[in-house]
């Protein structure tokens, strides 16, 4: 096969492999493409309570994960963790396909706290539900469930009791799973009251019980703001870990993606490769060097988009250059951002570079950038939607900027006006730590990586936010408006 046609052929594979990877919000997780990084293992654990993970870190993708009993034994084999293999995992708060979930929705929580629900009793009422407590399963109303549970404690303390036996019976641990808390409640205060609860009963869990235990996937910058004034609120933190994603972690992912699409090209992508280890149904392995060497990843890499971002090194290594441009002010790189990047890299190649000699071609790469942009501040309008009103007033701006000029860009849009009237909409969610204090919403976007702090004292924005709000920086990637 000559080499265009290779090129060809690994193009299709691009964009076929993964413009159908999954996405915990729409697909979800499932056995061949499951990938597990090495980062990730403290976070399947089932005695590490809390999994701090930003967007598109996997936190909903592990935790529709656990709670299937294939995946959750393709990750026990993967980290070497028998435990999972005894472990039964259920969704306490998150999305669940189920009729009737163990929580309360937003508008009904909401009303709940506004009218003096006790957070503790609300979290309690929760986890009765998720371990079919038929006392309180049997109650139609959330309020009234509610306050059952807060009216009768010892009753909660039996019904603990009993499940922890029960689970110690049969030999394995049972875990609720706390999943897409960043719109508990839309205002930040009784947000924070709410975790704070949340916290306090999954270490109460861990501490008076021996087999039930609480998974929380939350924002870091959630589990930071989140009052810990509760007794032993220390071993929280030593029972935490933070879903993080390296650079060949990246790779390992994307090449994962790569061999297991269906096809010819897949097999051929494996052959090329080598050392794959087929574990039956359409599901490989990769070598461990294909998945966590970076010299190898590197060589792989290359054989797609060429060694340079131009005719030589000047413009930088394809393998370094494009995790860099995708990262936040923090360093982090969304897999979903990652992939979806270099999809549409090989898309225009191939619209434009058709007959280039590897499969992705450098310009393409670089226009990718404003559309994966386009995708990472999506997720920012849908998670944290403040912030993304706040960058926005900057736009046709340009960057570096000095913290005055940011404030006043402020002033004079109106931001806090228009962080109020947004936070009304019920789809938002939590408003910032002090939305009329320009200062204090600076340092809580730098701390979210929306922006960053030049040794200089002025104010940047990392790439995958920047070029989506239009927004320029001299010798910067260029702004590009692709479809």
């Amino acid at each position: 096969m000559s080499a265009p046609t290779v090129a060809a052929a690994y193009r299709k594979l691009l964009i076929e492999a993964l413009g159908s990877a999954p996405d915990a919000n729409t697909s979800g997780p499932d056995f061949r493409t499951l990938f597990t990084p090495s980062s990730h293992r403290l976070a399947l654990d089932p005695d590490v309570t809390v999994v701090r993970g930003a967007r598109g870190t996997g936190k909903t993708f592990w935790a529709k994960a656990l709670v299937d009993d294939r995946l959750r034994e393709v990750a026990a084999d993967s980290y070497m963790m028998p435990r999972l293999r005894r472990t039964r995992v259920s969704i306490a708060f998150g999305v669940d396909g189920t009729n009737e979930p163990a929580f309360p929705l937003k508008k009904t929580r909401e009303r709940l706290i506004n009218d003096g629900i006790d957070p503790d009793d609300l979290w309690a009422t929760i986890i009765l539900m998720a371990l079919d407590v038929p006392e309180v399963r049997r109650i139609d109303s959330w309020a009234e469930r509610i306050r059952w549970t807060g009216e009768n404690p010892e009753a909660y303390d039996n019904a603990i009791l009993r499940a922890d036996r029960e689970s110690r019976e049969r030999g394995e641990t049972r875990v609720l799973l706390f999943d897409a808390l960043d719109h508990l409640h839309g205002e930040r205060r009784q947000s924070d009251r709410m975790l704070s609860a949340l916290f306090q009963a999954a270490l109460e869990l861990r501490l008076t019980t021996g087999t039930l235990r609480a998974k929380i996937f939350v924002r870091p910058d959630m589990y930071e703001n989140a009052p810990k004034a509760f007794a032993d609120a220390s071993k929280l933190g030593a029972n935490s870990t933070d879903l993080t994603w390296e650079r060949e972690n990246l790779y390992g992912l994307l090449f994962h993606q790569l061999g297991n699409h269906p096809g010819p090209e897949a097999k051929k992508f494996r052959e090329a490769t080598g050392g794959w280890d087929a574990k039956g149904d359409g599901r490989y392995v990769a070598p461990v060097a294909v998945i966590a060497d970076t010299e190898r990843q590197e060589e792989v890499f290359v054989s797609l988009a060429g060694a340079f971002m131009g005719t030589d090194r000047r413009k930088g290594h394809t393998y370094t250059w494009v995790p860099n441009h995708l990262q936040d002010g923090r360093g982090q790189v969304s897999p979903r951002t990652w992939l979806s990047t270099l999809c549409k890299a090989a898309k225009l190649t191939d619209a434009r570079f058709a007959g280039h000699a590897v499969p992705l071609h450098y310009e393409a790469i670089r226009d990718s950038l404003s559309f994966a942009s386009k995708i990472r501040v999506e997720e920012l309008r849908d998670d944290i939607g403040w912030a993304a009103l706040a960058v926005q007033q900057l736009e046709e701006g340009q960057v570096p900027i000095e913290p005055s000029g940011v404030h006043y860009a402020w002033l004079k849009g109106s931001l806090a006006a228009k962080v109020r009237s947004a936070l009304e909409n019920e789809s938002e969610g939590s408003g910032p730590r002090d939305v009329d204090d320009s200062v204090s919403l600076l340092r809580e976007l730098i701390e979210l990586g929306v922006m960053t702090k030049r040794s200089d004292g002025s104010i940047d924005l990392p790439d995958i936010y920047r070029l989506a709000f239009d927004i320029g920086r001299r010798g910067g990637v260029p702004r590009r408006h692709v479809s």
